[in-house]
């Protein structure tokens, strides 16, 4: 029998993510030792960032679930925990499925080694086989219209070659899930048309996205639904037409709202 969460790609359940910002305290040496419990725990509070705040929602298989908010909203964090790079104070993130980021392209690149090499090795770290990345090679190559390049080290490529390379990488890898970080901006226009191209390529064949931008117009064309994140909670969560609103609220006014509403 199937269990409830059978559709369901990824699941927050209240999550809390605190960073801990070291800084000195002005408070003199004898007042904090006359006051040591009350002065540790001002100084714990003062040096807590929550980044997430009792987050809860859950995207859908085959859903492409957008993430919009301002600067310091949570949603790198967020991205963060879906990729299993970082992990949560508290609560709870289950993602399922084989997960294919495309967080900070080209960052796991070793500079000395070729293309070819790196190609290699990125695919190997996203989790693919030696012999599924060598019937996959010629493909991820094509894609990314380095074949002049690919055996030169990565040391004299620009960043824009860094980043095509990765997200040639990265979208051949048969992901389940795909994590998609304002990545879209990807070398010239051409290739930008590729990579948009790839991502309704993705969204057709039923592949679960979570995409984050900016760009709200591009959101409503490509999400099912879209978390509005506002100081590390999620403020609204609904279909992109019905959470516009708040999201355009929350950078005109610069007021969080604290209220979570579940659509």
């Amino acid at each position: 029998m199937p269990s409830p969460s059978d559709g369901i790609a990824v699941e927050f359940r209240d999550v809390v993510k605190v960073y801990h910002r070291l800084h000195r305290n002005p408070v003199g040496i004898k007042h904090a030792l006359l006051h040591l419990p009350s002065f540790l725990r001002e100084v714990r509070s003062a040096n807590e960032f929550r980044a997430l705040d009792g987050v809860s929602f859950q995207v859908k298989k085959g859903e492409t679930f957008g993430i919009c908010g301002r600067n310091g909203a949570g949603k790198s964090t967020m991205l963060g925990l879906m990729a299993g790079v970082i992990r949560p104070t508290r609560g709870e993130v289950i993602v399922r499925g084989r997960i294919a980021p495309l967080l900070e392209l080209g960052a796991g690149f070793h500079p000395e080694l070729t293309g070819r090499e790196n190609v290699f090795l990125n695919a190997t770290i996203l989790g693919m086989a030696r012999s599924e990345i060598v019937r996959r090679f010629d493909a991820i190559v094509e894609f990314s219209g380095l074949r002049d390049f690919i055996d030169e080290p990565m040391r004299t490529y620009s960043s824009g070659m860094y980043m095509r390379l990765g997200f040639s990488v990265a979208v051949h890898t048969d992901p389940e899930v795909l994590l998609v970080d304002e990545v879209l901006a990807v070398g010239d226009a051409e290739f930008q048309q590729k990579c948009l191209a790839k991502m309704e390529e993705f969204r057709a064949g039923g592949i679960t996205i979570v995409f984050v931008s900016h760009d709200y117009a591009q959101v409503k064309k490509l999400c099912h639904r879209v978390a509005v994140l506002s100081r590390g909670k999620a403020s609204a969560v609904g279909p992109p037409g019905e959470v516009e609103a708040e999201f355009l609220g929350s950078l005109k006014s610069g007021v969080d709202s604290r209220d979570v509403q579940v659509r």
